[in-house]
């Protein structure tokens, strides 16, 4: 009786694991296959687009969307350095930062941590607005055009400050903390030495959100900077975005372009895939190497509230 109730149960976690397996698996090929098709898309004819639509595999092959954005291939370099800088530099400091203010309010012996958490937390429901942010940065600090000015206003994001201290309390034992004050170390020494390297899985699911944001971030080139040598990469394709719908609007621009060039076909469909393409970059391969402690430091950040 008993084997046959095991066999029972075996069979259905069996059935469980093919259904949950199956669902995955087909929830992951609606994640990959439309950027599968946007890659397709953009390697297509604009003809071929415009009349047939968008296909799986091209019908004929073509690299006029690319030649469109590569025209002026320094300015995307230079865009990529932006962007990479921005990226690298600012996701550094900001978990730095974010770190820093976390680690003290999960300390229940620090006197004044539950009026910096409210602080905090007070900042996440409520902002000041647009204008005030833009005279702030642009007035008060003086930011126009300067590189820094796509990097401080995500120094310190509230939410991922409040994953950082649950994880802090929940996860690094106290009585650690008391033996290393016992062995005679310091605060800093024990912040450095013993609560970052225990907290590695939630630092890299902090960092690999932080680098996502500053890597698609335009708004603030948007904002903040006039200057062409400063575009990222992301407002750089918000650009050349803007640029198409422009030509493609005004017949009159157009039709100076094919005066002097007959048969010029300007992709619109295609580059707006390829700016997909181009724009995805480096940014794709930043997840395995976050990929060994983010699922780990989503759910350890997540225990209590």
């Amino acid at each position: 009786m008993v084997t046959k109730r095991k066999k029972g149960l075996h069979e259905i976690s069996n059935l469980s694991n093919f259904f949950i397996n199956g669902f995955f698996w087909i929830y992951t090929l609606l994640c990959v296959l439309p950027l599968l098709l946007v890659i397709a898309v953009s390697f297509s004819d604009e003809n071929l687009v415009l009349v047939n639509g968008y296909k799986f595999w091209p019908e004929k092959f073509s690299a006029s969307a690319y030649d469109f954005l590569l025209s002026d291939w320094q300015s995307i370099v230079r865009s990529y350095g932006t962007s990479l800088f921005v990226t690298v530099v600012g996701t550094l400091i900001a978990l730095t930062m974010m770190s820093l203010f976390a680690y003290p309010i999960s300390r229940p012996d620090f006197k004044h941590r539950k009026v910096f958490s409210f602080i905090m937390f007070f900042t996440l429901l409520f902002n000041s607005g647009l204008v005030p942010f833009y005279l702030l940065y642009a007035q008060g600090l003086h930011m126009r055009d300067n590189i820094w000015a796509l990097m401080i206003p995500m120094f310190v994001q509230p939410f991922f400050v409040l994953v950082l201290r649950t994880f802090f309390t929940n996860s690094v034992p106290p009585a650690l903390l008391e033996s290393a004050k016992i062995d005679g170390s310091g605060e800093w020494r024990i912040f450095a030495q013993i609560v970052l390297p225990l907290s590695l899985p939630v630092l890299a699911t902090v960092g690999l959100f932080c680098t996502l944001s500053y890597w698609n971030d335009w708004f603030l080139s948007l904002l903040f900077i006039n200057h062409d040598t400063l575009y990222t990469i992301q407002f750089r394709m918000y650009q050349a975005l803007l640029d198409i719908t422009f030509l493609s609007a005004n017949s009159s621009a157009y039709s100076a372009i094919l005066a002097q060039n007959p048969d010029y076909q300007l992709p619109t469909e295609t580059v707006t895939m390829a700016m997909a393409v181009v724009g995805i970059g480096p940014i794709v391969f930043a997840y395995p190497f976050f990929q060994r402690y983010f699922i780990k430091g989503l759910t350890v950040g997540a225990i209590k509230g």
